[in-house]
């Protein structure tokens, strides 16, 4: 990517929360260390607080159905998963706002991987297992927490999204944590935010 290139980025916010959301203030921040970094910005947003579906059986069977053979009804059903799978192969950069709920992520940000991992256009099977196909992209995901350190062993959100991440592809990831910061803990903000800052800059130096 030339540095006249325009950043194609996607936001992803999964806190249920709006105002007052530690996730969705860091990513906020995130996103205007890129633009100072790289300039002008074209960002993609998709709240999924907003509302997503859970897939079901008649979202099985359509997926399942090859491509040519597939109804005005079957791609009906898969419209909303499609949006998200264009999002994503548009993106350069992925920000992720993904607060630790119970020890893990919160169930729309779950139903999000469920939609976005489609075979033939997220990942194939090979003769070798699996392999992604969105290569080449950054994603950064901030996980706020209350008592759970990112990576400590109760941690069960960074190790699956990593691994959601890259199944299709995206292995460039950083986790940016703030664990307290719901609690007034201003150090674990700070940290953040000049993690976020080197994070930002590091990549900004590997371009």
């Amino acid at each position: 990517m030339t540095a006249s290139t325009t950043l194609n980025v996607l936001e992803v916010q999964a806190s249920a929360r709006g105002e007052g959301s530690i996730s969705r203030d860091l990513t906020a921040d995130l996103i205007a260390a890129l633009e100072a970094r790289h300039g002008e910005l074209n960002i993609t947003r998709r709240d999924l607080a907003k509302g997503l579906p859970f897939i079901d059986e008649a979202w099985v069977a359509a997926n399942f159905t090859p491509d040519e053979d597939r109804t005005s009804t079957h791609r009906q059903i898969l419209s909303r998963s499609d949006d998200l799978v264009a999002e994503l192969q548009a993106a350069d950069v992925i920000v992720i706002g993904a607060p630790m709920y119970n020890f893990s992520v919160p169930a729309v940000l779950k139903a999000w991987i469920d939609m976005i991992a489609r075979a033939r256009l997220t990942f194939e099977y090979t003769g070798n297992g699996p392999r992604g196909l969105l290569e080449g992209k950054k994603a950064y995901v901030v996980v706020p927490s209350g008592g759970v350190p990112v990576g400590s062993p109760a941690d069960f959100a960074t190790p699956y999204l990593r691994h959601a991440l890259k199944f299709v592809g995206i292995t460039d990831v950083e986790f940016i944590g703030a664990q307290g910061a719901d609690r007034g803990n201003d150090e674990a903000l700070d940290s953040a935010r000049a993690r976020i800052a080197e994070l930002v800059h590091l990549a900004s130096r590997a371009a």
